[in-house]
Formats: C-alpha cells, sequence, structure tokens
C-alpha cells in the first residue's frame, strides 16, 4: 500500500527522464564491453555477487523496462505504488531477486552481446516508457510507466558505481540521470523519517525537510545536513555508512537532531 505523504509528489520531466536513461545505458554498454575475464570474476562488494552477476542484474533491470510497458494497461481508478513506496520496499524481494539473479548469470552468455541487446531492446520503448496514463505490472502493485521509467535510473546509477568501484573501469554518470536518483531518495527520506526539524541539502539537486521534531520556519535551520551527490547516494543505498562519511568529512552535520544514522539506508 503507497506510503502516506503530506507534501507535493514530486514530478519528473518524461523527455529528460529518456535522455537520461538512455544515455546512462550507453556508458554501461561500453563499460561492459572493456570487462576482461579476470575483471569479470572480482567480487562486486555486493553480498554473494561477483561482477558477473552485477551485469547480469543490470541487464535484467534494462530489459524489464520494455517488457513490462509492452504489459501496460490503461490506468483505472485504483492506487498504485509511487516512488517513494518503491524505494522503501526494494528489501522486500532482496532474496528472490538474489537467486534468480545468480540464474540469470549462469544463464547469460557473452556479457557484452547481453548488455547491448539489453540497450537495443530499450530503444523501442520510449513512447510507451514515458506515458503516465499507463500502468504496467510490478511486484509491489501497479506503477504508472513513467514512475517505473524513473526507478531503471535508480538501478542504472548505482550500479553503475558498483561496476566502477569494483573494476576500476570507468562509468561516467550522466548528470539528468544523477540529478533524479539524488531527488528520489531524498523524497524517500521524507517520507520514512517525516517531520520538519532536519534539513537535508544535497547541491545542486535536493533540499528535503524530515525526522520529527520542532519545525523550522525562517532563518538558518538549527539542524543540517549537507553532502555531494554520490555520498548521498551511497549512503541512501547502504553503499556506505553515516559515521564512515561524517569521519571523512564528506558529511557535514551541525544540530543536535542531525544525525541520519537510524533512517540509512533509505533504499530498502
Amino acid at each position: 500500500m503507497p506510503v502516506e505523504r503530506r507534501r507535493r509528489a514530486r514530478t519528473y520531466e518524461p523527455d529528460r527522464t529518456w535522455g537520461a536513461l538512455t544515455a546512462q545505458v550507453g556508458h554501461l554498454r561500453s563499460a561492459v564491453s572493456a570487462l576482461t575475464g579476470e575483471r569479470l570474476q572480482r567480487e562486486s562488494g555486493l553480498p554473494g555477487w561477483d561482477v558477473r552477476t552485477l551485469v547480469a542484474h543490470v541487464v535484467r533491470q534494462t530489459v524489464v523496462l520494455p517488457r513490462y510497458v509492452a504489459e501496460a494497461v490503461p490506468a483505472g481508478k485504483g492506487q498504485l505504488t509511487d516512488l517513494d513506496t518503491w524505494a522503501v520496499s526494494t528489501a522486500g524481494i532482496a532474496d528472490r531477486l538474489d537467486a534468480t539473479t545468480k540464474e540469470a548469470a549462469a544463464a547469460m552468455g557473452d556479457p557484452a552481446e547481453a548488455m547491448a541487446a539489453a540497450a537495443e531492446e530499450l530503444a523501442g520503448c520510449r513512447e510507451r516508457a514515458l506515458r503516465t496514463d499507463l500502468v504496467v505490472p510490478d511486484v509491489f502493485g501497479g506503477m504508472r510507466a513513467l514512475d517505473f521509467t524513473v526507478t531503471r535510473l535508480v538501478e542504472l546509477v548505482v550500479h553503475s558505481d558498483d561496476l566502477a568501484r569494483a573494476t576500476g573501469v570507468d562509468v561516467p554518470l550522466d548528470r539528468h540521470a544523477v540529478a533524479a536518483v539524488v531527488r528520489l531518495l531524498a523524497d524517500a527520506l521524507a517520507t520514512k523519517a517525516p517531520g520538519n526539524s532536519v534539513e537535508v541539502r544535497v547541491p545542486p539537486y535536493a533540499a528535503v525537510q524530515c525526522v520529527e521534531g520542532p519545525r523550522h520556519t525562517r532563518g538558518t535551520p538549527p539542524n543540517v545536513v549537507e553532502t555531494d551527490p554520490l555520498t548521498w547516494i551511497r549512503l541512501a543505498t547502504g553503499r556506505t555508512t553515516w559515521a564512515r562519511e561524517v569521519d571523512a568529512a564528506t558529511v557535514s552535520a551541525s544540530g543536535e537532531r542531525a544525525d541520519l544514522d537510524a533512517y540509512l539506508p533509505v533504499l530498502g
């Protein structure tokens, strides 16, 4: 069931979303083509997955879009899964996802060919993928096609960073894709920890208020957290910890309530 929200839902511009998605898929396609056998066998940084398994997951998260939107139906009056609900619910399918991804990795042929085929399959679904009047099937319930397309940005940006760190191969991050992912994860934090006592800033893309406590109305907020986009994405998806980033000074936190450790990761 969609989570209760008191703020206005953010919207994502369709053409910019598609441009960001195809750009990021292109970066992944180039990166995967550069992977050697040794690199594919390295640990991915994700529990129990080598890099080959990570690539299989990226391929699946790409091709699921054209396959889901092909089955999309006109939106009715029922309640739909929104982006915040999707973000805070993904842990519920973790075990199933792990098993099916390992099966896909075992069945996958050449990873570069698989990623290239996924990119080509994606190219044909633009019109349906950007519609808000179509609902795609989803493990959490129906989801508007455009919203589901935005979730693909989260998958591809996060796993592009995973792939780069695991292999040393350069995987550029499209700035519009990063902006969308930062905003989605910041909004999900505000849903997971509702309130107005802490302002979280991820310049230049997002600023949200969260955490119960005294409401800030004017002037400088008494509790402020600020970090850069990539650190925020890694924190929100469990790739790093609050304590590590505070110690490294990649996160600044001022005020007695400016501690997000209890609310991280957001995705899950």
